[in-house]
């Protein structure tokens, strides 16, 4: 009689999670969740894809507790029960996150909703943040863009605020165009030397509510603001053109809040001296998690909270699909549900009608 060993069974549990933490795509996740249920119970229970979810996006550190929307709460009876239950709620939920950031490398679409704000405006509101948004250097026969203040120091840096389309977004690149001011001699470009980027939220949600009625903001706004999240440094080209800016790997932006930070100051101006930085367009490249994914706070500790929308899931991921780039995928449910179009093989499971 042909005897079968489960050869992980035999492992130590510490040897048998190092081995499968070295597993780096969710689709191998449900495929060892479903070698047997001695596998799928190791994988729910040792937070597997929790993991793997916390080293690709290391701001997760920061989600004090999680929702999802449709199970909520249940009084299962015991203790061992409840805990259980925590483990497959959490394995479900970063598992559909890590199929989102899979997706987001896919294709790609414009994430900012709203200026917030500058720490500094030359000219307002001629030469306000909002004019980064216009994809052009002039609007009515005249400059469209965003002016800091003149410093004699070079090295004093500038920040801008920009509000995403979600709470909860993943970024992949940033894209920058100094202003080449036309209309002076010689036609100076106002750039800075380098850039870097932070992502986070507000520190209080009531009081940021009532800032983004009336916006931009007419005072600096960036100690209102918990960021999670800070890039390296990147270096600027003194150049009128959209320069791009790629992050090392995608971000998770739980929030919905991005700061661009300018620094080093390369053009004086010839009127007064002053080192001036100024910004033409500016687009913020990535995808919106929600309605799968979307962000709270917890009261009055203002702890972030994330929440997941399991019936979404599809909507969020076919968005996806629907961006500036590549989008078409195969789609594979493990319900039996039919091939999508034809396009990348790129698997997508939905993980909500796996019995666990």
């Amino acid at each position: 009689m042909d005897t079968r060993i489960d050869f992980l069974s035999w492992l130590q549990g510490d040897l048998a999670f190092h081995i499968l933490a070295y597993l780096d795509d969710p689709v191998d996740i449900i495929h060892a969740s479903n070698v047997s249920r001695f596998w799928r119970h190791f994988v729910i229970t040792n937070g597997v894809s929790k993991q793997m979810c916390l080293k690709k996006l290391p701001q997760l550190s920061n989600v004090e507790c999680i929702i999802e929307s449709k199970r909520g709460s249940t009084n299962t009876g015991s203790i061992g029960d409840a805990e259980l239950e925590l483990y497959k709620r959490e394995h479900t939920v970063y598992a559909s996150l890590l199929q989102a950031l899979n997706k987001s490398t896919l294709s790609s679409r414009s994430c900012i909703e709203k200026a917030v704000g500058a720490s500094s405006t030359d000219n307002y509101p001629y030469e306000s943040i909002i004019k980064t948004l216009i994809p052009r250097d002039r609007f009515d026969d005249s400059g469209s863009y965003w002016s800091s203040v003149g410093q004699s120091d070079p090295a004093i840096p500038e920040t801008l605020i920009y509000k995403l389309r979600a709470n909860v977004c993943v970024i992949t690149e940033i894209k920058i165009r100094p202003f080449e001011a036309f209309f002076e001699q010689g036609k100076p470009i106002y750039s800075a030397e380098f850039v870097r980027f932070r992502t986070g939220h507000p520190k209080s949600a009531s009081m940021i509510e009532k800032d983004l009625v009336y916006l931009p903001l007419q005072q600096p706004a960036d100690d209102k603001f918990v960021w999670t999240y800070t890039s390296q440094h990147f270096p600027m080209v003194q150049e009128n053109r959209l320069q791009e800016f790629k992050l090392p790997e995608p971000i998770l932006c739980i929030g919905g809040f991005l700061q661009i930070e300018l620094s080093g100051r390369v053009q004086r101006n010839k009127s007064d001296c002053l080192f001036y930085i100024c910004v033409a367009h500016i687009r913020v490249i990535g995808h919106p998690l929600f309605p799968a994914f979307d962000q709270g706070m917890l009261e009055p500790s203002e702890k972030i909270l994330l929440k997941y929308y399991p019936e979404a899931l599809r909507q969020t991921l076919q968005k996806t699909s629907d961006g500036e780039g590549n989008g078409n995928t195969r789609v594979l449910t493990l319900d039996g549900g039919p091939w999508g179009t034809d396009g990348i093989a790129q698997f997508e499971y939905d993980y909500d009608a796996i019995d666990f």
